[in-house]
């Protein structure tokens, strides 16, 4: 056999032994069919998050306190002048209402309307109206005014001018968008710590695998005692992360200008900010402590840092996965896609972050965090039985599905 003949059947040996070491594995098939189950919760997410801006608009509204015969004409001029702006810069919803007895007051009560986010209310005569615009609506003004316009134009042909006298008025609550936004902000909030932070407890065991350190441990107290005693410690450190730039953040935070500050303003969420930032801690310690302790049991069966290479993918894919759908839960309140989210253990800490911003209720979030409490214990013991029945059996530190029966 020549030289080169030699060297390439080598080559080819090293090749076909790696290649059946990392497809033949339960781990490769989770990589390969990973972008199925991404997919699968893209699509949810990408529903909600295409018609975000469009939830938004629904329950937008502007107000028209006119009388009725001239209501069929500003109909029909709000109709021509939308036709002027793209689809994603129209105002809002235009809706007529007659007066009754007091305009101003009627304006004021429209304001307060709790069914819709109102942009702006117009009252009073068409040449000379009142206009009343929420502080952060910076273009709902100009709107009605050229509606105003436009409806005395249509109706007496000529130069008139109209005159609108503007008065910038505070809603009384939070804004159903900013409920929308701030769900969302506190979706990515838990999403973003979950994926720096959770997906480091994966390659923890590794090294004292091949220092054979846990099988000392696991004589010494249970595995499960082990596994939480891992993942409450790299928790710890988690903890320690968020902490410290929270701090710096929260410092930069007195830097930005009033403009800014008051576009956060309007981000308040539907519990109160005291009870949310309770609740956004309590989601965030829950979604590491479920998917750690997920991570933990997979990553523990892998003994190579190929193989925890190879778990990083489908890790992220499924935060990012998570993530998706609790965006979609967010967006979508009360729907299917809101009661799936929230009860599905590894997305129920993202949904339901999202749900403190949207609605007022606090009872079922006790019972939310009693439910993934109960879901980590499920996740640890399951992880500690499958790595002492894969890994421990006979003092073996080949993972399960290595071991052949003699």
């Amino acid at each position: 056999m020549t030289r080169f003949r030699r060297t390439l059947r080598q080559t080819m040996t090293i090749a076909r032994r790696d290649f059946v070491a990392t497809v033949f594995t339960p781990i490769f098939l989770l990589f390969l069919f990973a972008p199925i189950f991404m997919g699968s919760f893209g699509a949810i997410g990408g529903l909600g998050a295409a018609s975000m801006s469009d939830g938004a608009a629904d329950k937008s509204r502007i107000v028209a306190i006119v009388a009725p015969d001239r209501a069929q004409a500003m109909i029909r001029e709000d109709a021509r002048l939308r036709r002027l702006f793209k689809r994603d810069e129209r105002p809002s919803t235009l809706s007529i209402v007659a007066p009754a007895g007091d305009p101003a007051a009627q304006a004021r009560a429209a304001m307060a309307d709790r069914a819709y986010d109102i942009d702006g209310v117009l009252y009073g005569p068409l040449a000379k109206p009142t206009i009343l615009v929420p502080p952060l609506s910076r273009f709902t003004g100009n709107y009605l005014e050229a509606l105003a316009q436009a409806t005395i134009a249509a109706e007496q042909p000529g130069a008139v001018t109209v005159t609108a006298t503007r008065v910038t008025t505070t809603r009384e609550r939070t804004s159903i968008g900013g409920q929308h936004q701030s769900g969302f902000l506190a979706v990515f909030g838990v999403f973003f710590l979950t994926l720096f932070l959770a997906g480091q407890v994966v390659g923890t065991m590794a090294e004292e695998r091949n220092n054979k350190v846990i099988e000392v441990l696991a004589a010494a107290v249970p595995l499960e005692a082990v596994f939480f005693g891992k993942l409450i410690g790299m928790f710890g450190v988690a903890v320690l992360f968020v902490g410290f730039w929270g701090t710096v953040l929260g410092q930069l935070t007195t830097l930005l200008p009033p403009s800014a500050a008051a576009a956060f303003g309007d981000l308040t969420p539907a519990v109160g900010v005291p009870t949310f930032a309770l609740l956004f801690a309590a989601y965030f310690s829950m979604a590491y402590l479920l998917l750690g302790s997920v991570f933990l049991g997979v990553g523990a069966q892998a003994s190579t840092m190929r193989e925890i290479q190879m778990l990083s993918l489908p890790i992220t894919l499924v935060q990012v996965g998570m993530f998706a759908l609790a965006s979609a839960a967010a967006r979508l309140p009360g729907s299917w896609v809101a009661t799936l989210a929230e009860v599905f253990p590894l997305s129920s800490p993202f949904a339901m972050a999202g749900r403190a911003a949207n609605s007022p209720e606090v009872w079922p979030h006790l019972l939310a965090l009693a439910w993934q409490a109960q879901w980590v214990t499920i996740f640890i013991t399951v992880g500690a039985r499958l790595f002492r029945r894969g890994v421990l059996q006979s003092g073996s530190a080949r993972p399960f599905w290595r071991r052949h029966k003699g």
